[in-house]
Protein backbone atom coordinates (compact mmCIF):
# COMPACT_ATOMS: atom_id res chain seq x y z
CA UNK A 1 0.00 0.00 0.00
CA UNK A 2 1.19 3.55 -0.74
CA UNK A 3 2.80 5.82 1.81
CA UNK A 4 1.53 9.35 2.45
CA UNK A 5 4.46 11.78 2.58
CA UNK A 6 4.64 15.35 3.87
CA UNK A 7 7.41 17.46 2.31
CA UNK A 8 8.24 20.45 4.51
CA UNK A 9 8.16 23.77 2.63
CA UNK A 10 10.94 25.03 4.91
CA UNK A 11 13.66 23.02 3.22
CA UNK A 12 11.93 20.81 0.64
CA UNK A 13 12.82 17.68 2.60
CA UNK A 14 10.63 14.83 3.81
CA UNK A 15 9.17 15.67 7.20
CA UNK A 16 6.97 12.68 7.91
CA UNK A 17 5.77 9.51 6.19
CA UNK A 18 2.80 7.38 7.11
CA UNK A 19 1.49 4.18 5.51
CA UNK A 20 -1.97 4.41 4.00
CA UNK A 21 -4.59 2.28 5.73
CA UNK A 22 -4.99 -1.26 4.46
CA UNK A 23 -8.34 -2.40 3.02
CA UNK A 24 -8.89 -4.43 6.19
CA UNK A 25 -8.22 -1.39 8.39
CA UNK A 26 -10.66 0.72 6.39
CA UNK A 27 -13.35 -1.93 6.59
CA UNK A 28 -12.83 -2.31 10.33
CA UNK A 29 -12.93 1.45 10.91
CA UNK A 30 -16.21 1.87 9.02
CA UNK A 31 -17.76 -1.08 10.84
CA UNK A 32 -16.64 0.33 14.19
CA UNK A 33 -18.11 3.72 13.29
CA UNK A 34 -21.48 2.18 12.41
CA UNK A 35 -21.58 0.21 15.62
CA UNK A 36 -20.43 3.06 17.85
CA UNK A 37 -22.82 5.59 16.32
CA UNK A 38 -25.87 3.54 17.33
CA UNK A 39 -24.93 3.97 20.99
CA UNK A 40 -23.48 7.48 20.66
CA UNK A 41 -26.75 8.87 19.29
CA UNK A 42 -28.60 7.65 22.37
CA UNK A 43 -26.59 9.93 24.65
CA UNK A 44 -28.12 13.28 25.52
CA UNK A 45 -26.81 16.45 23.92
CA UNK A 46 -25.40 17.43 27.31
CA UNK A 47 -23.45 14.17 27.51
CA UNK A 48 -22.07 14.51 24.00
CA UNK A 49 -21.18 18.16 24.71
CA UNK A 50 -19.23 17.03 27.77
CA UNK A 51 -17.08 14.72 25.65
CA UNK A 52 -16.47 17.46 23.08
CA UNK A 53 -15.52 19.89 25.86
CA UNK A 54 -12.91 17.42 27.12
CA UNK A 55 -11.64 17.02 23.56
CA UNK A 56 -11.28 20.79 23.28
CA UNK A 57 -9.34 20.99 26.54
CA UNK A 58 -7.02 18.21 25.38
CA UNK A 59 -6.41 19.93 22.05
CA UNK A 60 -5.73 23.34 23.63
CA UNK A 61 -3.16 21.73 25.92
CA UNK A 62 -1.12 20.78 22.83
CA UNK A 63 -0.72 24.34 21.55
CA UNK A 64 2.99 24.71 22.36
CA UNK A 65 3.77 21.55 20.40
CA UNK A 66 1.37 22.28 17.56
CA UNK A 67 2.61 25.76 16.59
CA UNK A 68 6.11 24.73 15.39
CA UNK A 69 4.68 21.50 14.00
CA UNK A 70 2.32 23.52 11.79
CA UNK A 71 5.20 25.73 10.62
CA UNK A 72 7.15 22.64 9.60
CA UNK A 73 4.21 21.13 7.74
CA UNK A 74 2.70 24.11 5.91
CA UNK A 75 4.88 27.14 6.57
CA UNK A 76 2.86 29.45 8.82
CA UNK A 77 5.20 31.57 10.98
CA UNK A 78 5.32 30.60 14.66
CA UNK A 79 4.91 34.27 15.67
CA UNK A 80 1.19 33.98 14.86
CA UNK A 81 0.61 31.24 17.41
CA UNK A 82 -1.39 28.64 15.53
CA UNK A 83 -5.15 28.35 15.13
CA UNK A 84 -6.58 27.55 18.52
CA UNK A 85 -8.19 30.92 19.24
CA UNK A 86 -10.62 30.53 16.33
CA UNK A 87 -10.77 26.78 16.94
CA UNK A 88 -11.94 27.28 20.51
CA UNK A 89 -14.41 30.01 19.55
CA UNK A 90 -16.11 27.78 17.00
CA UNK A 91 -16.29 24.68 19.21
CA UNK A 92 -17.67 26.56 22.22
CA UNK A 93 -20.25 28.35 20.09
CA UNK A 94 -21.51 25.13 18.52
CA UNK A 95 -21.71 23.52 21.95
CA UNK A 96 -23.69 26.47 23.30
CA UNK A 97 -26.33 26.52 20.55
CA UNK A 98 -26.65 22.74 20.21
CA UNK A 99 -29.70 22.21 22.42
CA UNK A 100 -31.79 24.92 20.75
CA UNK A 101 -30.55 24.08 17.25
CA UNK A 102 -31.38 20.40 17.60
CA UNK A 103 -34.69 20.89 19.42
CA UNK A 104 -37.87 19.51 17.89
CA UNK A 105 -40.04 21.80 15.80
CA UNK A 106 -43.68 21.88 16.87
CA UNK A 107 -46.30 23.03 14.31
CA UNK A 108 -48.02 26.21 15.47
CA UNK A 109 -51.55 25.00 14.69
CA UNK A 110 -52.71 22.98 17.70
CA UNK A 111 -54.74 19.90 16.83
CA UNK A 112 -56.47 18.22 19.80
CA UNK A 113 -55.91 14.47 19.90
CA UNK A 114 -52.59 14.64 18.03
CA UNK A 115 -48.97 15.06 19.02
CA UNK A 116 -46.97 16.39 16.07
CA UNK A 117 -43.31 17.33 15.81
CA UNK A 118 -40.27 17.31 13.57
CA UNK A 119 -37.16 15.91 15.24
CA UNK A 120 -33.58 16.27 14.02
CA UNK A 121 -31.80 12.93 13.78
CA UNK A 122 -28.10 12.32 13.07
CA UNK A 123 -27.15 11.27 9.55
CA UNK A 124 -24.96 8.38 10.72
CA UNK A 125 -21.30 8.37 9.65
CA UNK A 126 -19.83 11.73 8.60
CA UNK A 127 -16.67 11.71 6.46
CA UNK A 128 -14.47 14.82 6.75
CA UNK A 129 -11.88 15.33 4.00
CA UNK A 130 -9.85 18.23 5.39
CA UNK A 131 -7.43 20.71 3.79
CA UNK A 132 -3.96 21.85 4.82
CA UNK A 133 -4.28 25.66 4.86
CA UNK A 134 -6.12 25.94 8.21
CA UNK A 135 -5.96 22.27 9.10
CA UNK A 136 -7.40 22.51 12.61
CA UNK A 137 -10.15 25.09 12.12
CA UNK A 138 -11.48 23.81 8.81
CA UNK A 139 -11.73 20.27 10.14
CA UNK A 140 -13.34 21.14 13.46
CA UNK A 141 -16.03 23.21 11.69
CA UNK A 142 -17.67 19.89 10.82
CA UNK A 143 -16.19 17.48 13.36
CA UNK A 144 -17.48 19.21 16.51
CA UNK A 145 -21.11 19.77 15.43
CA UNK A 146 -21.25 16.35 13.76
CA UNK A 147 -20.32 14.65 17.01
CA UNK A 148 -22.59 16.85 19.12
CA UNK A 149 -25.49 16.01 16.78
CA UNK A 150 -24.96 12.28 17.34
CA UNK A 151 -22.93 11.25 14.30
CA UNK A 152 -19.75 9.20 14.17
CA UNK A 153 -16.87 10.85 12.30
CA UNK A 154 -14.12 9.57 10.02
CA UNK A 155 -11.35 12.11 9.33
CA UNK A 156 -9.08 12.00 6.29
CA UNK A 157 -6.57 14.82 6.52
CA UNK A 158 -4.44 16.32 3.77
CA UNK A 159 -1.00 14.81 3.17
CA UNK A 160 0.59 18.23 3.76
CA UNK A 161 -0.75 18.31 7.32
CA UNK A 162 -0.93 14.59 8.06
CA UNK A 163 0.12 15.11 11.70
CA UNK A 164 -2.99 17.20 12.36
CA UNK A 165 -5.20 14.13 11.99
CA UNK A 166 -3.09 12.41 14.63
CA UNK A 167 -3.53 15.40 16.95
CA UNK A 168 -7.31 15.13 16.58
CA UNK A 169 -7.17 11.42 17.39
CA UNK A 170 -4.94 11.96 20.41
CA UNK A 171 -7.28 14.63 21.82
CA UNK A 172 -10.39 12.52 21.19
CA UNK A 173 -8.76 9.56 22.94
CA UNK A 174 -7.77 11.78 25.87
CA UNK A 175 -11.39 12.92 26.11
CA UNK A 176 -12.47 9.29 26.44
CA UNK A 177 -14.80 9.14 23.42
CA UNK A 178 -16.23 5.65 22.99
CA UNK A 179 -14.16 3.56 20.58
CA UNK A 180 -15.20 4.06 16.98
CA UNK A 181 -17.04 7.37 17.42
CA UNK A 182 -14.10 9.30 15.98
CA UNK A 183 -11.36 7.80 13.82
CA UNK A 184 -8.50 9.34 11.88
CA UNK A 185 -7.58 7.40 8.75
CA UNK A 186 -4.57 7.88 6.47
CA UNK A 187 -6.00 7.44 2.97
CA UNK A 188 -4.96 7.82 -0.64
CA UNK A 189 -7.17 9.66 -3.13
CA UNK A 190 -8.14 6.30 -4.61
CA UNK A 191 -9.19 4.92 -1.22
CA UNK A 192 -11.20 8.08 -0.54
CA UNK A 193 -13.02 7.69 -3.86
CA UNK A 194 -13.69 4.04 -3.12
CA UNK A 195 -15.34 4.84 0.23
CA UNK A 196 -17.54 7.39 -1.52
CA UNK A 197 -18.48 5.31 -4.56
CA UNK A 198 -19.53 2.39 -2.38
CA UNK A 199 -21.75 4.63 -0.24
CA UNK A 200 -19.96 3.58 2.95
CA UNK A 201 -20.62 6.93 4.66
CA UNK A 202 -23.74 9.08 4.94
CA UNK A 203 -22.37 12.60 4.54
CA UNK A 204 -19.08 13.99 3.24
CA UNK A 205 -17.60 17.40 3.93
CA UNK A 206 -14.77 18.38 1.60
CA UNK A 207 -12.72 21.58 1.55
CA UNK A 208 -10.32 21.98 -1.34
CA UNK A 209 -10.02 22.75 -5.03
CA UNK A 210 -12.81 22.86 -7.59
CA UNK A 211 -11.21 19.86 -9.32
CA UNK A 212 -11.17 18.00 -6.02
CA UNK A 213 -14.82 18.87 -5.41
CA UNK A 214 -15.78 17.55 -8.83
CA UNK A 215 -13.92 14.32 -8.08
CA UNK A 216 -15.77 13.98 -4.77
CA UNK A 217 -19.13 14.63 -6.42
CA UNK A 218 -18.39 12.17 -9.23
CA UNK A 219 -17.29 9.44 -6.82
CA UNK A 220 -20.42 9.88 -4.68
CA UNK A 221 -22.81 9.92 -7.67
CA UNK A 222 -25.73 7.58 -7.21
CA UNK A 223 -25.16 6.96 -3.52
CA UNK A 224 -27.58 9.70 -2.42
CA UNK A 225 -25.26 10.73 0.40
CA UNK A 226 -25.29 14.43 1.22
CA UNK A 227 -22.28 16.57 0.36
CA UNK A 228 -20.89 19.86 1.64
CA UNK A 229 -18.24 21.29 -0.68
CA UNK A 230 -16.16 24.41 0.00
CA UNK A 231 -14.02 24.83 -3.08
CA UNK A 232 -12.14 27.69 -4.73
CA UNK A 233 -12.40 31.40 -4.12
CA UNK A 234 -11.31 34.70 -5.65
CA UNK A 235 -12.64 36.97 -2.96
CA UNK A 236 -12.97 40.68 -3.87
CA UNK A 237 -12.89 43.91 -1.91
CA UNK A 238 -14.42 47.22 -2.88
CA UNK A 239 -13.13 50.49 -1.37
CA UNK A 240 -15.91 53.08 -1.83
CA UNK A 241 -15.55 56.83 -2.09
CA UNK A 242 -16.67 57.21 1.53
CA UNK A 243 -14.30 54.61 2.95
CA UNK A 244 -11.82 55.15 5.77
CA UNK A 245 -8.83 54.60 3.51
CA UNK A 246 -6.17 54.09 6.19
CA UNK A 247 -8.32 51.44 7.89
CA UNK A 248 -8.92 49.75 4.54
CA UNK A 249 -5.20 49.70 3.70
CA UNK A 250 -4.21 48.14 7.01
CA UNK A 251 -6.88 45.46 6.99
CA UNK A 252 -6.77 44.58 3.30
CA UNK A 253 -3.02 44.06 3.34
CA UNK A 254 -3.48 41.63 6.22
CA UNK A 255 -6.45 40.03 4.44
CA UNK A 256 -4.41 39.51 1.29
CA UNK A 257 -1.08 38.33 2.72
CA UNK A 258 -1.75 36.60 6.05
CA UNK A 259 -0.77 32.92 5.91
CA UNK A 260 1.06 33.75 2.64
CA UNK A 261 -2.34 34.37 1.06
CA UNK A 262 -3.38 30.79 1.68
CA UNK A 263 -6.77 31.63 3.18
CA UNK A 264 -10.10 30.35 1.88
CA UNK A 265 -11.55 33.84 2.24
CA UNK A 266 -8.35 35.80 1.68
CA UNK A 267 -8.57 38.94 -0.46
CA UNK A 268 -7.32 38.26 -3.99
CA UNK A 269 -8.57 41.30 -5.95
CA UNK A 270 -9.36 44.87 -4.91
CA UNK A 271 -11.49 47.51 -6.66
CA UNK A 272 -10.88 51.07 -5.47
CA UNK A 273 -12.89 54.21 -6.17
CA UNK A 274 -10.89 56.58 -8.35
CA UNK A 275 -10.89 59.28 -5.64
CA UNK A 276 -8.78 57.03 -3.36
CA UNK A 277 -6.89 54.97 -5.91
CA UNK A 278 -3.45 56.62 -5.83
CA UNK A 279 -3.34 56.91 -2.03
CA UNK A 280 -4.58 53.37 -1.62
CA UNK A 281 -2.01 51.84 -3.98
CA UNK A 282 0.76 53.85 -2.32
CA UNK A 283 -0.31 52.75 1.16
CA UNK A 284 -0.80 49.10 0.29
CA UNK A 285 2.58 48.94 -1.44
CA UNK A 286 4.38 50.58 1.49
CA UNK A 287 2.80 48.29 4.07
CA UNK A 288 3.28 45.15 1.99
CA UNK A 289 6.99 45.96 1.61
CA UNK A 290 7.40 45.57 5.36
CA UNK A 291 6.80 41.81 5.32
CA UNK A 292 9.78 39.69 6.33
CA UNK A 293 10.04 36.53 4.23
CA UNK A 294 11.90 33.66 5.82
CA UNK A 295 11.96 30.49 7.87
CA UNK A 296 8.62 30.24 9.71
CA UNK A 297 10.38 28.89 12.81
CA UNK A 298 12.11 32.28 13.18
CA UNK A 299 10.11 34.71 15.37
CA UNK A 300 11.14 37.60 13.10
CA UNK A 301 9.46 36.05 10.06
CA UNK A 302 6.08 37.54 9.12
CA UNK A 303 5.70 35.74 5.77
CA UNK A 304 6.56 32.07 5.57
CA UNK A 305 6.92 29.84 2.53
CA UNK A 306 3.88 28.59 0.68
CA UNK A 307 2.89 25.09 1.71
CA UNK A 308 4.28 23.43 -1.39
CA UNK A 309 6.61 24.30 -4.27
CA UNK A 310 3.90 23.73 -6.86
CA UNK A 311 1.66 26.33 -5.19
CA UNK A 312 4.44 28.92 -5.33
CA UNK A 313 5.17 28.07 -8.96
CA UNK A 314 1.50 28.65 -9.87
CA UNK A 315 1.56 32.16 -8.38
CA UNK A 316 4.87 32.87 -10.13
CA UNK A 317 3.25 31.83 -13.40
CA UNK A 318 0.19 34.04 -12.82
CA UNK A 319 2.34 37.04 -11.94
CA UNK A 320 4.60 36.59 -14.94
CA UNK A 321 1.58 36.38 -17.26
CA UNK A 322 0.11 39.58 -15.80
CA UNK A 323 3.41 41.46 -16.19
CA UNK A 324 3.75 40.24 -19.77
CA UNK A 325 0.28 41.68 -20.48
CA UNK A 326 1.18 45.09 -19.06
CA UNK A 327 0.60 44.87 -15.31
CA UNK A 328 2.81 46.95 -13.04
CA UNK A 329 4.58 45.40 -10.03
CA UNK A 330 4.87 47.65 -6.97
CA UNK A 331 7.07 45.47 -4.74
CA UNK A 332 10.79 45.16 -5.40
CA UNK A 333 11.25 41.42 -4.91
CA UNK A 334 15.04 41.69 -5.19
CA UNK A 335 15.27 42.51 -1.48
CA UNK A 336 13.59 39.21 -0.62
CA UNK A 337 16.65 36.96 -0.83
CA UNK A 338 14.67 33.89 0.23
CA UNK A 339 12.50 34.17 -2.90
CA UNK A 340 14.37 31.74 -5.12
CA UNK A 341 12.96 29.78 -8.05
CA UNK A 342 12.62 26.11 -7.18
CA UNK A 343 11.62 26.85 -3.57
CA UNK A 344 8.29 27.46 -1.83
CA UNK A 345 9.46 30.91 -0.66
CA UNK A 346 7.67 33.69 -2.52
CA UNK A 347 7.84 37.44 -1.98
CA UNK A 348 4.56 39.37 -1.68
CA UNK A 349 3.45 41.30 -4.74
CA UNK A 350 0.99 44.11 -5.47
CA UNK A 351 -0.09 44.54 -9.10
CA UNK A 352 -1.86 47.41 -10.86
CA UNK A 353 -2.75 47.95 -14.53
CA UNK A 354 -4.51 44.60 -14.25
CA UNK A 355 -7.76 43.52 -15.87
CA UNK A 356 -9.99 40.49 -16.12
CA UNK A 357 -8.13 39.07 -19.10
CA UNK A 358 -5.40 38.08 -16.64
CA UNK A 359 -5.38 34.84 -14.66
CA UNK A 360 -4.33 36.69 -11.51
CA UNK A 361 -7.71 38.49 -11.51
CA UNK A 362 -9.87 35.51 -12.49
CA UNK A 363 -8.34 32.24 -11.28
CA UNK A 364 -7.67 31.41 -7.66
CA UNK A 365 -4.10 32.32 -6.69
CA UNK A 366 -4.08 31.20 -3.05
CA UNK A 367 -0.79 32.98 -2.60
CA UNK A 368 0.84 36.33 -1.68
CA UNK A 369 -0.27 38.40 -4.68
CA UNK A 370 -3.12 40.88 -5.10
CA UNK A 371 -4.34 42.90 -8.06
CA UNK A 372 -5.84 46.39 -7.71
CA UNK A 373 -8.18 48.09 -10.22
CA UNK A 374 -9.65 51.61 -10.33
CA UNK A 375 -13.46 52.01 -10.55
CA UNK A 376 -15.76 55.00 -10.95
CA UNK A 377 -18.98 53.76 -9.32
CA UNK A 378 -20.75 51.16 -7.23
CA UNK A 379 -22.24 49.70 -10.40
CA UNK A 380 -18.83 49.18 -11.99
CA UNK A 381 -17.48 47.60 -8.81
CA UNK A 382 -20.47 45.24 -8.52
CA UNK A 383 -20.09 44.12 -12.13
CA UNK A 384 -16.39 43.38 -11.64
CA UNK A 385 -16.90 41.58 -8.33
CA UNK A 386 -19.54 39.36 -9.96
CA UNK A 387 -17.32 38.65 -12.98
CA UNK A 388 -15.95 35.50 -11.38
CA UNK A 389 -16.71 31.78 -11.35
CA UNK A 390 -16.39 31.87 -7.54
CA UNK A 391 -18.41 33.29 -4.66
CA UNK A 392 -17.28 32.78 -1.05
CA UNK A 393 -16.94 36.25 0.52
CA UNK A 394 -16.82 39.88 -0.58
CA UNK A 395 -15.70 42.87 1.50
CA UNK A 396 -17.10 46.40 1.17
CA UNK A 397 -15.22 49.32 2.71
CA UNK A 398 -17.61 52.17 3.45
CA UNK A 399 -19.06 54.25 6.27
CA UNK A 400 -22.62 53.75 4.99
CA UNK A 401 -24.08 50.54 6.40
CA UNK A 402 -27.23 50.83 4.28
CA UNK A 403 -25.08 51.09 1.14
CA UNK A 404 -23.10 48.03 2.20
CA UNK A 405 -26.30 46.03 2.62
CA UNK A 406 -27.68 47.28 -0.69
CA UNK A 407 -24.48 46.53 -2.60
CA UNK A 408 -24.16 43.22 -0.78
CA UNK A 409 -27.56 42.22 -2.09
CA UNK A 410 -26.23 42.56 -5.64
CA UNK A 411 -23.03 40.56 -5.14
CA UNK A 412 -23.01 36.84 -5.92
CA UNK A 413 -21.31 35.48 -2.83
CA UNK A 414 -21.88 33.51 0.37
CA UNK A 415 -20.83 36.19 2.89
CA UNK A 416 -20.75 39.99 2.78
CA UNK A 417 -18.28 41.84 5.01
CA UNK A 418 -18.24 45.56 5.78
CA UNK A 419 -14.96 47.13 6.96
CA UNK A 420 -13.41 43.76 7.67
CA UNK A 421 -12.46 40.60 5.80
CA UNK A 422 -10.96 37.14 6.19
CA UNK A 423 -12.94 36.08 9.27
CA UNK A 424 -15.39 33.29 9.94
CA UNK A 425 -18.12 34.10 12.49
CA UNK A 426 -19.50 30.82 13.90
CA UNK A 427 -22.86 32.52 14.48
CA UNK A 428 -23.23 33.04 10.74
CA UNK A 429 -23.42 30.24 8.23
CA UNK A 430 -20.38 29.52 6.08
CA UNK A 431 -21.41 28.86 2.51
CA UNK A 432 -20.58 29.68 -1.10
CA UNK A 433 -22.16 30.02 -4.52
CA UNK A 434 -21.15 29.15 -8.08
CA UNK A 435 -17.92 27.12 -8.30
CA UNK A 436 -17.14 27.79 -4.65
CA UNK A 437 -19.42 24.88 -3.87
CA UNK A 438 -22.57 24.04 -1.98
CA UNK A 439 -23.74 23.21 1.49
CA UNK A 440 -23.29 25.13 4.71
CA UNK A 441 -21.34 24.96 7.93
CA UNK A 442 -21.44 26.37 11.47
CA UNK A 443 -24.34 28.39 12.91
CA UNK A 444 -27.73 26.76 13.46
CA UNK A 445 -27.84 25.88 9.76
CA UNK A 446 -24.70 23.81 10.21
CA UNK A 447 -26.65 21.49 12.47
CA UNK A 448 -29.39 21.22 9.86
CA UNK A 449 -26.83 19.97 7.32
CA UNK A 450 -25.52 17.31 9.72
CA UNK A 451 -28.94 15.94 10.66
CA UNK A 452 -32.09 14.84 8.87
CA UNK A 453 -35.67 15.74 9.74
CA UNK A 454 -38.04 13.05 11.01
CA UNK A 455 -41.74 13.77 11.41
CA UNK A 456 -43.92 12.37 14.18
CA UNK A 457 -47.70 12.36 13.70
CA UNK A 458 -49.12 10.65 16.79
CA UNK A 459 -52.89 10.22 17.27
CA UNK A 460 -54.47 9.39 20.59
CA UNK A 461 -57.65 7.28 20.60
Amino acid sequence: MSDIVCISPIDGKELVRRPAATPAEIEAALAAARKAQKEWRRLSIEERNAYVSKFLDAMLAMNQEVVPELAQQMGRPVRYGGEFRGFEERVRYMMRIAKDSLASTIPDDDRPGFKRMIKREPLGVVFVVAPWNYPFMTAVNTIAPALIAGNAVILKHAAQTILVGERFQKAMDAAGLPKGVFQNLVLTHEQTSDILSKGLVDHTNFTGSVAGGRAIEKAAAGTFMTLALELGGKDPAYVRADANVEHAIENLVDGAFYNSGQCCCGIERIYVHESHYDRFVEGVSALTSQYVLGNPLDEATTLGPMANLRFADWVRKQTAEALAKGAKAHIDTAKYTADVAGTAYLAPQVLTNVDHSMSVMMEESFGPVVGIMKVKSDEEAIALMNDSPYGLTAAIWTQDIEAAERIGGEIETGTIFMNRCDYLDPGLTWTGVKDTGRGTGLSRLGYDSLTQPKSYHLRTI
